[in-house]
């Protein structure tokens, strides 16, 4: 069966709840499908007229209405509305999923939100409502947005794709603070070890930075190069050549007294740690890099050191107020045998390189690192347009 493109749309109500990183995690794990794309909108009204009139296409009349609905629903939750957050421009995070019958597969496990058993099987039974009184519908919050076939996936996408520019992207003036407040960004990168194979865990990082109560203004899926690797980690280089020198020179000590019975002195043992631990430091570095970009930088041709590499990430923007102090302290700190209980390193990470997720540690390093990342670029639209054979 060949690979199809499916997408979903998580609502403003979705996300204000703090939900997309359960949204994901279902989404991820109960599909088996790759997420290959993710963008932040603040859809402008054109954007949703030009939706609101190709949304209703379904021929069965109880999935029409509830398509109408649904309809009636863009106009009043992905618009500014007064009555919610008084006015301010609704954040929704486009999803886009390949793999084999990715269509069906979305659609079931978002679910139909009239027929759940609210049982949490399906993220609208668990995220969803559609409240009546009799036969009239009160409440209705379908979560997410998904495409009923084939041909509606390739349209709405398409049209996202085409507004991707002008409305998706790095989000501003989504959020309203207290005059004064410490307002910051901070990049978050959801590390390749989540993505071996299709589970839980990016959804259940994002859940845990869900508590911090900051805002997702950004998201991209991003394939690091050699390049943008070497530089993102490039301050540690010289770090990791520090630290391990005393190690180098303990180990080398240690060697030389058990396998060729030479007694090794202190001043000995210092001189061998400096000409080492350099050489060991780099090491590291360089098993950082591949960790992240799939090569080694001595091992990558240079006329391939900025082709995007192997090994997925997740690169989230957040916004709020102090919000590098609140994302480190979710976090944990670099060593998961370190981390405080219910910290993502605690929960999530394996090492003190296999650690889930990295967080900038000021705001001038999540500048810099979102620079390097190219978090602004727009990378659904050529995807989108390469995929439909619309370029």
């Amino acid at each position: 069966m060949a690979e199809e493109l499916s997408y979903v749309l998580i609502t403003p109500h979705s996300i204000r709840k703090a939900r997309t990183g359960g949204i994901v995690s279902r989404l991820i794990s109960r599909t088996g499908l790759d997420l290959v794309r993710a963008r932040m909108f603040a859809p402008s009204r054109k954007l949703i007229e030009r939706y609101a009139e190709i949304i209703v296409s379904d021929p069965d009349p109880r999935h029409r209405k509830t398509q109408e609905r649904i309809r009636d629903y863009l106009f009043t939750h992905f618009l500014p509305n007064p009555t919610i957050d008084g006015g301010v421009q609704p954040r929704v995070a486009l999803l886009v999923f390949q793999g084999e019958n990715a269509v069906a597969k979305v659609r079931e496990a978002v679910g139909h939100i009239v027929h759940e058993r609210t049982s949490g099987e399906t993220i609208r039974d668990t995220y969803g409502d559609y409240i009546t009184e009799g036969e009239k519908v009160v409440y209705f919050e379908p979560a997410v947005l998904a495409p009923p076939d084939i041909a509606c996936a390739r349209r709405d996408l398409a049209l996202w794709a085409e507004f991707s520019d002008s409305d998706g992207g790095l989000l501003e003036g989504t959020a309203t603070y207290q005059p004064g407040a410490n307002i910051e960004r901070s990049l978050v990168l959801i590390k390749p070890d989540n993505f071996r194979f299709p589970n839980y865990r990016p959804g259940g990082v994002i859940d845990v930075f869900s508590r911090t109560g900051l805002s997702i203004i950004g998201m991209k899926v991003h394939f690091m190069s050699v390049a943008q690797a070497s530089e993102f980690y490039g301050p540690v280089l010289d770090a990791l050549k520090k630290v391990m020198r005393e190690p180098a020179g303990a180990v080398v000590k240690l060697a030389a007294e058990q396998e060729l019975g030479i007694s090794i002195d202190a001043d000995v043992q210092r001189q061998l740690g400096e000409l080492l631990g350099p050489i060991k430091g780099r090491q590291h570095w360089e098993s950082i890099v591949q960790f992240m970009a799939g090569t080694r930088p001595s091992e990558c041709a240079p006329d391939k050191l900025d082709e995007p590499g192997s090994e997925k990430i997740i690169a989230l923007i957040y916004e709020g107020v102090d919000a590098v102090k609140k994302i480190r302290e979710v976090l944990g700190p670099t060593d998961p045998s370190k981390a405080p209980p219910g910290t993502i390193r605690k929960e999530f990470g394996q090492t003190m390189m296999v650690n889930a997720a990295h967080a900038s540690d000021s705001a001038e390093n999540a500048a810099r690192e979102m620079g390097i990342v190219r978090i602004s670029e727009n990378n659904l639209k050529p995807f989108v347009e390469s995929a439909l054979g619309c370029a």
